[in-house]
C-alpha cells in the first residue's frame, strides 16, 4: 500500500510533504493495529483462567496468567477478542479508502505511471480479496460469534474514527486528496 499512496497522491498534489503526510496514514493504521491487540491480549488475560486441561474441567488456581499457565503445562480459556475479524475488516476499509483515489487521478499521459498504478491497484484488490476470503474462514471456523463480532466492531470503529472522522481535521494525516464521499453525490436528473 505504501507505493501506492506514495505515487497517486504525489501524482495528484505534486508536493512531497502532502505525500509524506498521507503516508503517516500506515503509521496511525499500524499503531492503531498495536494498541487493540495489546488491549485484546489483557482483556484475555484479565478474563481467562488456567485449566490442567483443554477439556477445562479442573483449575490450575495457581497460575494467575496466561503466561504463567502456559509455563506451569495449563490451558488458558479466557476471551479471545478476534484479532483476526478486527485487522482484516479494518485492512480491507483502509485499502478500499486508499484506492478510491483513482477516481479522480488520470495516469493516461504517461503510460510507465499507467502500467505502475494500475499493477498496484490490481495488488491491492487481489489482497482485498484474500483477506475478505480470510475474515469469511475466520468466521466460519474459529472464535465463538461474541469474540468475531467484537473484532469486527473495533475494527469498524477505527475505520470510522480515521476516515470518518479523524482523518477529516486539519491535524491529521488528511483523506486521500479530492474524494468525494458517495453520500454527498446528487444525482443528475438533468436530461
Amino acid at each position: 500500500m505504501l507505493p501506492f499512496i506514495a505515487i497517486t497522491n504525489y501524482c495528484l498534489s505534486q508536493n512531497i510533504l502532502g505525500m509524506l503526510r498521507r503516508l503517516s496514514t500506515l503509521l496511525v493504521g499500524t499503531m492503531i493495529w498495536y494498541i487493540c491487540t495489546t488491549f485484546f491480549l489483557y482483556v484475555e488475560d484479565f478474563t481467562g483462567s488456567c485449566y490442567k486441561s483443554p477439556a477445562l474441567d479442573v483449575q490450575f488456581r495457581e497460575h494467575l496468567s496466561k503466561r504463567q499457565c502456559h509455563q506451569g503445562g495449563g490451558f488458558w480459556h479466557g476471551f479471545d477478542i478476534s484479532g483476526h475479524s478486527f485487522l482484516l475488516s479494518f485492512c480491507a476499509l483502509m485499502i478500499v479508502e486508499e484506492i478510491a483515489v483513482l477516481r479522480v487521478l488520470n495516469t493516461n499521459r504517461n503510460l510507465r505511471l499507467h502500467t505502475v498504478v494500475n499493477a498496484l491497484f490490481v495488488a491491492l484488490s487481489f489482497l482485498t480479496l484474500i483477506w475478505v476470503w480470510m475474515f469469511f474462514c475466520t468466521a466460519v471456523y474459529f472464535h465463538d460469534f461474541s469474540q468475531k463480532l467484537c473484532g469486527t466492531l473495533v475494527g469498524l470503529s477505527a475505520w470510522y474514527g480515521t476516515y470518518r472522522f479523524w482523518y477529516l481535521k486539519s491535524f491529521s494525516p488528511g483523506l486521500p486528496p479530492q474524494i468525494v464521499s458517495l453520500s454527498s453525490k446528487k444525482p443528475n436528473r438533468s436530461r
